[in-house]
């Protein structure tokens, strides 16, 4: 039998295990976010992070590794920041577009995840592993969880409700590279409110929403 210390034990060393990964992947970001991928070295993320190198590397093997496990805890905590406000209680209309707000809150609202999408299209053509993580640790459970959504409720009844999806997440996707990626919004300025009422009256007609 495990004694109560020794499980006590555990658990403190699971927690600042834990702090210690954390520690690491805030120090990653500000390194990837200061010098892009390819010039990010594992040495100034230590530093960044309070953390010895060794440590670094006790957690991560290579810089890769860092980068993807970066990527896919921040498409876990965006996903599931959204997806838990969602409030089933409401008309499926309003629903969705409490949705849709959500998710245009949180693609734009952000400097600093305007800052990581900028570097990693900017390295995609030279590093496409890193783009792919992107795509599959976010846009991918992004789309199946908005596409779950639109098909388990009868009202929507879309005929393709994958490609809505896509349509919907892709208009909110398209504004956040336009407006603030490419540095488009005092050339051609739009507030995301009218994306957002735009998508519902797409997705809604007065016909179908009365």
């Amino acid at each position: 039998m495990i004694s109560t210390k020794k499980k006590d034990r555990g658990s403190i060393d699971r927690a600042r295990d834990s702090r210690k990964t954390e520690q690491i992947l805030q120090g990653a970001m500000q390194e990837f976010l200061a010098k892009g991928y390819a010039a990010a070295s594992m040495d100034r993320v230590a530093a960044a992070a309070g953390v010895s190198k060794a440590t670094v590397y006790s957690h991560f093997t290579d810089k890769e590794t860092l980068f993807k496990t970066l990527v896919q805890q921040m498409a876990q905590g965006k996903i599931q920041a959204i997806m838990s406000h969602l409030d089933d209680s409401l008309e499926p209309r309003l629903a969705l577009r409490q949705l849709m707000t959500l998710a245009m809150d949180d693609c734009c609202g952000s400097q600093e995840f305007q800052d990581f999408k900028r570097m990693l299209v900017g390295v995609s053509g030279q590093f496409p592993e890193l783009a792919k993580a992107f795509v599959e640790h976010l846009s991918k459970p992004g789309i199946q969880a908005l596409t779950e959504y639109l098909k388990k409720c009868p009202a929507f009844d879309f005929p393709d409700p994958e490609a809505t999806a896509r349509v919907a997440i892709g208009a909110i996707v398209h504004h956040s590279l336009l407006q603030h990626i490419l540095h488009g919004a005092e050339i051609i300025p739009m507030e995301p409110e009218r994306i957002v009422a735009a998508l519902e009256y797409l997705l809604f007609p007065p016909d179908k929403s009365s």
